[in-house]
């Protein structure tokens, strides 16, 4: 099969607008976690949440997402904000990648994947909102199509041209990581040559923290200090933070990559995929489907988990996903390991849809500059033998990375880069 890299990176999250602003503020050990201003929380359990920077949100990024650098005022609600995200962090990646200037014939070889794990969540509120209060006459005709998770690698087609492959992923937290690892199979196999594939996310909304509040899975208990809110592995976290943006990686056949001479982040050698055929939304205990994900990854890029140097872990700060992760790399890694392990979450929440993206960004971030991020708020962790990079990051050798993601209904996804 032919072989896969990665030529461009493009990022919209809670830290900043862009990748390098993130991945510094990352590395600093700073926190994208605030309070919620931007809509009523006062009836709400859970208070704060990782918003991408804005007008309407208190951060300290030198860089403020305006809608209006991506879209026209006509189109403007036209759109739910997964889908701006989405095209936000896809102009950021094909300029990286430099395949804005690609033919018409190479445009008809690069193709589009991008999903979502909930999709228009804030206008389908808005709308029955309007139906019910206003009657069917005030409901847009733009509802539908705002809403439509596959709307994000549609208006990145439309936006750029693009004429391959266009498709969409929607597996709950995995979304974004099978995403990158569906577009590398299309590459592997010769249906495209280019494909634009990530995550995106804009789901931090009344009924989105009200929802998973009733399935108490957020954080409750800092809702006055959310920048300690989310703390996976350590023994006192209490949930995830919800949080929005995206992740857009540029995947390209190596070939096709090296003849433009392309700049590479690294190459995808393995995906990995398993279900625990076990509860809608608890992991199994023991990790079993996310250690089966992380084996079926390394048999498919015939490496030895004692080569791995960096997990980006789903690491949500819950209490037994959490665990069950933990144990399987445990597992995974036979009792010894001179690897690191982080959670990102701990810095910029739960993406949700996006989150298996932004990290596996961060990933390659860290093959690039040899450099793995801390997991913050870790004070008083689980018992491991496995080392967890608590509140500093840490400068190491990375020649292998792998990011792990797992979602309701029991879906697992991994995914290994090598550095190139």
């Amino acid at each position: 099969m032919k072989r896969v890299v990665v030529t461009g990176l493009g990022m919209v999250c809670p830290l900043a607008t862009n990748v390098e602003e993130s991945w510094r503020r990352l590395i600093n050990g700073e926190s994208g976690i605030k309070k919620v201003k931007s809509f009523d929380v006062s009836d709400l359990a859970c208070k704060i949440a990782g918003q991408v920077p804005s007008e309407n949100v208190e951060q300290k990024s030198d860089s403020l997402f305006n809608p209006l650098d991506y879209v026209s005022a006509k189109d403007l609600n036209r759109m739910d904000a997964f889908i701006i995200y989405a095209l936000a962090a896809a102009t950021e990646a094909i300029k990286d990648s430099g395949i804005d200037n690609a033919t018409d014939s190479e445009k008809e070889r690069t193709g589009v994947i991008v999903g979502s794990g909930i999709g228009g969540l804030s206008v389908i509120y808005d709308t029955a909102l309007t139906l019910k209060e206003n009657g069917a006459r005030r409901v847009s005709p733009f509802f539908i199509p705002s809403s439509l998770i596959n709307l994000a690698s549609g208006h990145i087609s439309m936006t750029f041209g693009l004429k391959g492959p266009n498709h969409a992923v929607v597996t709950a937290c995995a979304t974004g990581t099978h995403a990158i690892g569906d577009a590398a199979r299309i590459i592997q196999v010769g249906s495209a040559d280019v494909m634009v594939a990530g995550g995106t996310e804009g789901s931090v909304c009344r009924i989105g923290i009200a929802g998973f509040s009733a399935a108490r899975a957020l954080s409750t208990s800092k809702n006055d200090t959310p920048e300690e809110a989310s703390r996976p592995w350590d023994k006192s976290r209490d949930g995830f933070v919800m949080a929005e943006g995206s992740g857009i990686l540029v995947l390209e056949e190596l070939e096709h990559a090296k003849k433009r001479g392309a700049k590479i982040y690294g190459e995808v050698v393995g995906c990995g995929m398993s279900s625990d055929a076990y509860h809608i939304t608890s992991p199994l205990p023991n990790g079993d489907g996310a250690y089966r994900s992380m084996r079926e990854a390394l048999r498919f890029a015939e490496v030895s988990s004692d080569q791995i140097d960096y997990i980006n872990a789903h690491g949500t700060s819950t209490l037994p996903g959490d665990l069950g992760e933990l144990r399987a790399v445990e597992r995974i890694m036979d009792g010894k390991t001179t690897g690191s392990m982080s959670s990102t979450k701990s810095a910029i929440g739960h993406l949700l849809g996006a989150a298996g993206a932004v990290e596996a960004i961060f990933a390659l971030m860290s093959i690039r500059d040899q450099v793995v991020p801390p997991t913050l708020n870790l004070h008083d962790p689980e018992e491991t033998f496995i080392d967890l990079v608590p509140l500093k990051a840490k400068e190491r050798t990375v020649k292998y990375a792998l990011s792990n993601s797992f979602g309701f209904g029991g879906t697992n996804a991994s995914i290994l880069f090598k550095a190139f």
